[in-house]
């Protein structure tokens, strides 16, 4: 499945169909962090099947991402990034089996971090589509 099935299928409001690249993306950071504070709260409200599915759903956007790494072209930092994805994708299997908030705070820190440094190369990354 490809990141743009995966964000599909986490029945998002966002209209994806005019989304550049990069701009795709960002939608899947926006979506699975989305996901995971929304299962915080079904977590602290005991409602456990409505936390599950939502963590379920952030592990597919993760997955998404995951699928979107090239690795020609990104070397290093594409391992690094799929290493950090793998990361989190367990702690979200570990919070949801555990009820962890901790975990899921970890997770969602995580991914506002990578997601300010992919905000931060807009100009240049929509520069280059244009380019090529």
């Amino acid at each position: 499945m490809n990141g743009l099935q995966a964000y599909q299928r986490v029945n998002t409001q966002t209209s994806i169909t005019d989304a550049d690249p990069h701009k795709l993306i960002q939608l899947l950071y926006n979506g699975a962090i989305e996901r995971i504070n929304m299962a915080k709260a079904r977590m602290q409200a005991k409602d456990y099947e409505g936390k599950g599915k939502l963590i379920t759903k952030a592990i597919e956007i993760i997955g998404g991402l995951r699928s979107f790494l090239d690795f020609e072209k990104g070397g290093d930092l594409a391992e690094r990034l799929e290493a950090l994805y793998e990361y989190m994708e367990r702690t979200l299997f570990e919070a949801n089996a555990k009820n962890d908030v901790a975990k899921l705070d970890e997770v969602s820190s995580l991914l506002r971090s990578i997601k300010e440094g992919w905000d931060g190369i807009r100009e240049e990354a929509t520069a280059q589509q244009q380019v090529g």
